[in-house]
């Protein structure tokens, strides 16, 4: 094969890889909370952006304007709860059910798109929702049986799935005007500020942490993030978008294996034939919703072509 055909599959390898090593890195920060992990992953991101934000973007930010502001403050919030929610959770439930549950944020995002954008539902995409709520409910019931404490987790999983939904649905359009870097700082600055403020009003500490602590922030900041999203980001110019999210289903994997040899954390059965169902449903779902996007783009491009010739 041609090696820019295989780079971008290379990147997105790395990128899985690496966005899966976040949970491992929030529970080895044990005792720390989880709005001061976020805080640090997202100040140290914003201050590793920086140097490039001022050299070649600082005059993007004259031409963003007021509405744009308050949608990307909005988001940034979103996504700093989000972070909170989910790193809370896995201080109550295990790896593999924490990452499955936050991964069916598709499922979210599609219900919100409905409820404000009037998007229709097709039947094998609610029968493909169903199938994932079915596993989502087969990890909670597992892990009640287990403990209230890991099912409140789960739940904490879900919210934070929802949180980020809310983060993507309003930054979808405003990033069609910003380009991803501006966008990416400004969103990642303000929800920095809405933890600081948070931590402050809440009494978390921000400071007596041991050396490791510092470095899992650090990890968090450049591994999942960068390596992470980064690598999301630079493979979309070549592969679709359902690619991209076929990937990320495999998160819960790559983070489960990581959590077997690193903390010793064993899958259930519940959690695996629930982890199962959920990357299952969640796979028909972006699958049937590609195949909606592609039909009604070339219906577009069709109707363009008949108007041009028309005219």
């Amino acid at each position: 094969m041609n090696s820019k055909r295989v780079a971008p599959y290379i990147a997105i390898v790395i990128g899985v890889l690496s966005i899966s090593t976040a949970a491992v890195f929030v529970k080895l920060a044990h005792g720390v909370p989880a709005s001061i992990i976020a805080n640090y992953r997202l100040l140290i991101a914003v201050l590793i952006m920086l140097p490039y934000i001022l050299i070649k973007n600082s005059g993007e930010f004259r031409h963003i304007t007021r509405k744009e502001w308050l949608y990307s403050a909005l988001a940034g919030i979103f996504l700093a709860f989000h972070f909170i929610l989910w790193f809370e959770s896995l201080n109550y439930t295990s790896v593999a059910s924490s990452v499955v549950l936050v991964t069916m944020q598709p499922i979210f995002a599609f219900i919100g798109t409905y409820l404000f954008f009037q998007e229709r539902f097709r039947f094998s995409s609610v029968m493909s929702m169903i199938i994932a709520i079915t596993g989502s409910v087969i990890i909670s019931w597992g892990d009640f049986q287990i403990s209230g404490l890991a099912l409140l987790g789960d739940m904490l999983a879900l919210l934070g799935a929802v949180m980020v939904t809310g983060y993507f649905l309003i930054g979808q359009n405003i990033r069609k005007r910003i380009s991803l870097m501006t966008y990416t700082f400004i969103v990642y600055g303000i929800s920095t500020v809405t933890l600081l403020i948070y931590n402050v009003l809440l009494g978390k500490p921000f400071l007596g942490y041991e050396a490791n602590h510092w470095l899992l922030f650090l990890a968090l900041a450049i591994i999942p993030t960068f390596f992470g999203h980064t690598m999301f980001n630079w493979a979309i110019k070549w592969v679709s978008t359902s690619v991209i999210s076929m990937a990320i289903l495999f998160e819960p994997i790559g983070a489960s294996i990581l959590a077997y040899f690193i903390l010793g954390e064993q899958v259930s059965a519940t959690q695996f034939l629930g982890g199962a169902v959920v990357i299952f449903g969640l796979m028909l779902f972006i699958l049937n919703t590609s195949k909606k996007t592609t039909k009604n783009s070339v219906v577009n491009i069709n109707q363009k072509e008949h108007k041009q010739r028309s005219g």
